[in-house]
């Protein structure tokens, strides 16, 4: 481990896009980016706190090959039915 000070999260998305072989314009959207810290948060308060990175990979598995808007109302229906 170095101690070269964290990336901020544009400058960590951009390595993160690069090292995936993504198109930035395809990766998360700031709308996407909320719903998906709801997702996480909700994890990680309604069950055990490790809950949250894997609820949110597995979100993306599940909805990764839907069209953008779709793909939205899929993640913030399912924080919904998470939180009841």
């Amino acid at each position: 481990m170095t101690d070269t000070p964290p990336l901020g999260l544009e400058a960590w998305l951009a390595r993160l896009y690069e090292l995936l072989s993504v198109d930035p314009a395809e990766g998360v959207s700031p709308d996407e980016r909320a719903v998906l810290l709801d997702l996480a948060r909700v994890a990680a308060h309604r069950s055990e706190r490790i809950a949250a990175p894997i609820t949110t990979y597995l979100a993306g598995v599940a909805f990764a090959g839907l069209p953008r808007p779709e793909r939205l109302a899929r993640l913030r229906g399912l924080v919904a039915a998470l939180e009841t």
